[in-house]
């Protein structure tokens, strides 16, 4: 996160949003206007638009663009280790794996099982771009541009995830990811990017609070509580729940979720709220108007329409 104190404040972002008569079930924006504009997050480096987690997308996501003239402020990036334990930047534990059965890459295999040249050599959704190492990705990110790290798998299928841990549990998963971590930690000291690390796994939070000072975010999944608790526990700098959680807006929801003010409450805290994945422009004036801090967005123009 660009700053301890969450990106917000470091981007001189204070969110001030006009909201008019807005209702969980009003699907219209005419009575939201932006009066400031929150982080834009580039999800895998904006994945709607460019071929995730590679370089040729952080390039895209940190070049000004004449159709919006906007940047991400921060790239967001799924790392794992190969077999030979390098990291690399790959969000999926397959190669060729995805839930409607299309293969992100040309090559087949676990991540993690897999030796590295194999790794780096495969093609991104028949893009031309391969596989990259996270040196590489980090190296292609200006350094005036924040990085979120997310901690996506150490190399394992014994993980315990979005929940929180009794103690003995913890410890036990904190020996899976502590090698991993401190690998990606060491690679990260070697960049002047302001650097957020993020995961589901409250292990890997553990750890990267243990060894690191670089601020941390767990990812919401199931358990508003887990999330809220974990972020206490280890006094995390931001929380990034999805959409689904944001009260005051349409897509709250309600029917499944406690009466909770996520952004309220972690604002009340001290922590920033960046919330995932953001897929429209509807969408991302909902979410500024509840007062989230940033959006993690699949697209670069969602915030086109702010005042600056």
């Amino acid at each position: 996160m660009i700053g301890t104190a969450g990106i917000a404040a470091a981007a001189g972002v204070g969110i001030a949003y006009v909201l008019s008569g807005l209702t969980d079930d009003d699907h219209e924006t005419d009575s939201l206007s932006w009066e400031s504009d929150p982080n834009l997050i580039a999800h895998r480096g904006f994945a709607g638009e460019n071929p995730e987690n590679t370089i040729a997308a952080v390039d895209a996501a940190t070049t000004d663009t004449e159709a919006t003239g906007q940047r991400a402020d921060l790239i967001e990036i799924d790392v794992i280790p190969t077999a030979n334990d390098d990291v690399v930047v790959f969000h999926d534990d397959g190669l060729s794996e995805r839930d409607d059965g299309d293969g992100l890459t040309d090559a087949s295999g676990i991540v993690w099982e897999t030796d590295t040249e194999t790794v780096t050599s495969a093609e991104v959704l028949d893009s031309g771009e391969t596989v990259p190492l996270l040196t590489e990705i980090l190296d292609a990110i200006p350094s005036t541009v924040g990085v979120n790290i997310e901690l996506k798998n150490p190399g394992s299928t014994e993980l315990r995830f979005a929940e929180k841990l009794p103690n003995s549990e913890l410890a036990e998963q904190k020996e899976i990811w502590r090698p991993f971590v401190d690998r990606v930690l060491e690679i990260a000291d070697e960049y002047d990017n302001e650097i957020l690390l993020s995961s589901f796994y409250e292990a890997a939070l553990a750890i990267s609070h243990e060894l690191s000072t670089y601020p941390i975010a767990p990812l919401f999944w199931g358990s508003m509580d887990d999330g809220l608790e974990i972020a206490r526990t280890y006094d995390t700098s931001a929380i990034h729940p999805p959409i689904s959680m944001i009260q005051g807006t349409p897509f709250f929801d309600k029917s499944n979720l406690p009466d909770i003010d996520l952004v309220a409450l972690a604002h009340e805290d001290g922590r920033d709220v960046n919330v995932w994945t953001v897929d429209s422009t509807q969408q991302a004036k909902h979410l500024a108007a509840a007062g989230v801090d940033g959006i993690i967005a699949d697209y670069s123009d969602l915030l086109a329409g702010e005042s600056n």
